[in-house]
């Protein structure tokens, strides 16, 4: 039985008790509560009554727990990275073939825009000789725990709704819940004094598209995403007024949650359940995250390995060892944004020092995490994915400096852990990388896949909503079983 239903049987009973009396519709009432269909020493039951993110099992068993989501925001070139094509290089400087681009709309560049090659170099390595860019060396060191995919397609050529449509299968900035808040509706989460859903970025900006990509949309805002600042406030207002000890700060928190619970019984608006334990999880944090935000505790080894150089500052290295610190302590679904992988061509954002720049601040810190997570017994469990909205064009950009624009039809992306069979790479694109031509991998098929390791059945996984039962897959999506078989 979903959460969604116990909900539903609660606000029922709740309305008849406060309003049907013995209304003909009352009586129908009565007459589904006798035969089972709102069966209410279920719901009282159930965990979820008191804490809406209580753990619970899937669909059928797990292969991973937990979900660390490095989201690389702007799209990083496949084709500097870790798609080599020989025959690009050979052909840069000429136009593309019109086949490859009939009925195409591209976000910047013209049609006749001039195939360019990409001047990094491509190393095999591992046992596995998996295939990547001189540029990402730590990432490679790791290459036989990772599962590479060369096959990414998307539908959405601008970066908001790009992101948009991969964290949440819709395009579309109308409340779709994110894949966070679907696993944590899905299973909970473990961690009793911390959100079951984090999210943190670096960078100099936030992502494009801000809150909707960790948004709980349509669920209850209790699996919304928690954003973490910096500093010894990871999340804002969590610090009790000046005058307040700890012990008023609990009366309070006390008396507030009686009060809500009284309107609970009275409403059964599920948004109530979520404002009660928002307050309790709040109260835990006030220990729980500044403990969680302190790094002091790990060692110089650690901390050296993750290329953390100041322990006080924001950075991706930072919030890769913070997301290992989550996954410790129970997170279900942690999400880190590194921005700027927007190569166009524009002043400082070229294929030259600035990509060089990007993957240098994340090539040793995400080595790092993986293999960090590997000797703790936990990458077993947790499930990574890396990768960002979409690829590059195998055309240049020209404009100040050479970049690529926006590329929705071939691009690459990984996963290790969790179930994941490493050392392997799955499906390719053409000579030129424009288009995925094996095994190719739609963002549905991802996100059914990583929904899968976690126990869901992406086709099960849904809540009814203005009449319709949603899902993050929408109407596609299939499980791609090469992934862990």
């Amino acid at each position: 039985m979903s959460y969604q239903e116990l909900l539903v049987r609660e606000q029922t009973r709740r309305y008849f008790f406060a309003n049907a009396g013995f209304s003909i519709g009352g009586l129908g009432l009565a007459s589904l509560l006798s035969d089972g269909r709102l069966n209410l020493a279920q719901a009282a039951d159930d965990p979820r009554a008191t804490n809406p993110l209580a753990p619970r099992d899937g669909h059928f068993p797990a292969r991973a727990k937990n979900v660390i989501y490095l989201f690389m925001a702007g799209g990083p070139s496949h084709l500097e990275l870790y798609d080599d094509k020989p025959k690009l290089r050979e052909l840069t400087g000429q136009v593309i073939p019109q086949s490859y681009i009939e009925g195409k709309r591209f976000a910047f560049i013209k049609k006749d825009a001039k195939l360019l090659g990409t001047k990094r170099k491509f190393v095999r390595y591992g046992e596995s000789g998996m295939e990547m860019s001189e540029v990402l060396p730590h990432i490679g060191s790791i290459a036989d725990d990772i599962c590479l995919i060369r096959s990414m397609k998307t539908d959405v050529f601008n970066h908001g709704p790009a992101k948009l449509y991969m964290n949440t299968g819709f395009e579309r900035f109308m409340g779709r819940p994110s894949m966070g808040a679907w696993t944590t509706y899905g299973i909970g989460s473990e961690a009793d004094d911390l959100p079951g859903y984090v999210v943190m970025h670096s960078g100099p900006r936030g992502p494009r598209g801000g809150t909707p990509l960790w948004a709980s949309g349509f669920l209850p805002t209790t699996y919304q995403g928690v954003p973490l600042l910096n500093g010894s406030d990871p999340i804002l207002n969590l610090s009790s007024p000046p005058g307040f000890d700890r012990e008023r700060q609990g009366d309070f928190i006390d008396t507030v949650t009686d009060l809500n619970r009284l309107r609970l019984e009275q409403m059964g608006d599920p948004e109530i359940e979520t404002r009660i334990a928002a307050y309790e999880m709040a109260y835990r944090m006030q220990t729980s995250a500044p403990e969680l935000m302190d790094l002091t505790s790990e060692s110089k080894e650690t901390l050296e390995s993750y290329n953390i150089k100041n322990v006080a500052k924001s950075s991706y290295a930072r919030n890769c060892l913070l997301a290992r610190r989550l996954v410790e302590r129970g997170c279900r679904f942690v999400q880190l944004y590194h921005t700027d992988w927007d190569h166009h061509g524009n002043p400082g954002t070229n294929l030259g020092q600035p990509l060089d720049d990007r993957c240098e601040e994340v090539d040793q810190s995400t080595a790092a995490l993986v293999k960090d997570l590997k000797q703790r017994g936990l990458l077993e469990d947790t499930l990574i994915i890396w990768g960002g909205e979409f690829g590059r064009t195998p055309q240049g950009e020209p404009r100040d400096l050479i970049g690529r624009d926006h590329h929705i039809d071939g691009f690459s992306m990984w996963l290790a852990g969790g179930g994941v069979k490493g050392g392997q790479s799955i499906g390719s694109t053409d000579e030129l990388g424009y288009n995925a031509v094996e095994d190719v991998v739609h963002v549905h098929d991802l996100q059914a896949t990583a929904l899968h390791l976690l126990g869901l059945d992406h086709l099960k996984l849904t809540y009814r909503f203005q009449g319709r039962d949603f899902r993050l897959t929408d109407i596609g999506g299939k499980v791609v079983e090469k992934v862990f078989s």
